[in-house]
């Protein structure tokens, strides 16, 4: 903070106010004070504050994407478990695909000092991380892998879990074949279009363009996109759907409605319900992401200090009657 005061031409106690956000400081002040914080890389830290007023304990960050997603919402459980057993509480945030909220959030984690930090990636350059960690903590890439930075990670095979589910599509006698899913500029949804193709190649069947859909990211705009397929000509719309995750199948339903057994749909992600729904996926255990993640971070902590490792979360077929439909 002296620092920050010094560079600011303020006092240390005009800092303090600005950084707590206390009233009375005036605005070109907090301005110049600010401007310091930024350019000097301050932290507040959070804990030296906690233990002044005589309480503290051993922290977990955690941050997803969405936690009202299931496969999130599964993730963060299992990291709980794992962070309860240590004796350690978790803080979990929802970054929502924003490469800032990113930033932001690993930035409030480590002004509290967490000892180790779980990341679902947003951003597609993390080599800003070591600066903001110090060097000390230990943190653990989820779901996607890191980029400008080498650590520890925990992934899906996607790439395989695609190519399963087009399989299983082909083995049934279906040609065309819809993608539905999010922007490939995400990591999953690049893989999995990539499995995609893959196993359309391998089968000599040539991949139509309008057939593959991606940019939709939620349950809505997925069943938009699945009633455009259904619209298509005769000769040009799909007798089977790919969905690239829980949310696209859901929507995929919803479009579907009322249409029997007239397209094959299977979805990647088990999901609620998706059982009685008769709905065929590519399930992986959430579960298994979490323990991996939490049992990497933890091992850290515990003094492994090997090279990063990759764990790889396989995948299965689930069928359950939407993806055994034959074309009409």
């Amino acid at each position: 903070m002296r620092d920050v005061a010094e560079r600011a031409g303020v006092s240390l106690k005009t800092v303090s106010r600005v950084i707590n956000a206390e009233p009375g400081v005036a605005i070109e002040t907090a301005a110049k004070v600010g401007a310091a914080i930024e350019e000097l890389g301050f932290q507040r830290n959070d804990l030296a504050r906690s233990l002044r007023q005589g309480h503290t304990s051993s922290t977990i960050g955690l941050v997803i994407e969405d936690v009202g997603n299931p496969f999130y919402s599964a993730i963060a459980q299992a990291v709980e478990q794992a962070a309860r057993e240590h004796g350690c509480l978790l803080i979990t945030s929802s970054c929502e695909e924003d490469p800032e909220r990113e930033r932001e959030l690993v930035r409030a984690l480590m002004r509290r000092r967490v000892d180790a930090l779980i990341l679902v990636p947003a951003s597609h350059d993390h080599a800003y991380l070591p600066r903001e960690l110090g060097g000390n903590t230990p943190v653990v890439f989820l779901d996607r892998p890191p980029e400008g930075i080498d650590v520890d990670s925990v992934l899906l095979d996607n790439v395989g879990g695609a190519r399963a589910a087009v399989e299983h599509l082909l083995a049934q006698g279906h040609r065309r074949i819809a993608y539905v899913a999010d922007p490939d500029t995400l990591y999953t949804a690049a893989e999995r279009l990539a499995g995609y193709r893959q196993a359309m190649t391998a089968a000599g069947v040539e991949i139509d363009p309008q057939l593959v859909r991606l940019g939709s990211h939620d349950a809505a705009q997925g069943e938009a996109v699945v009633r455009e397929l259904l619209a298509l000509d005769e000769d040009v719309r799909p007798t089977a759907l790919f969905c690239g995750n829980n949310r696209h199948t859901v929507g995929a339903l919803r479009a579907l409605r009322g249409l029997g057994d007239e397209v094959a749909l299977i979805g990647f992600d088990d999901f609620e319900l998706a059982d009685l729904l008769g709905t065929t996926v590519v399930r992986h255990d959430s579960q298994d992401f979490g323990q991996h993640a939490a049992a990497l971070a933890f091992g850290r902590l515990d003094g492994d200090d090997g090279p990063p490792r990759r764990v790889v979360v396989e995948t299965q077929i689930v069928a359950r009657g939407s993806g055994e439909v034959a074309p009409r």
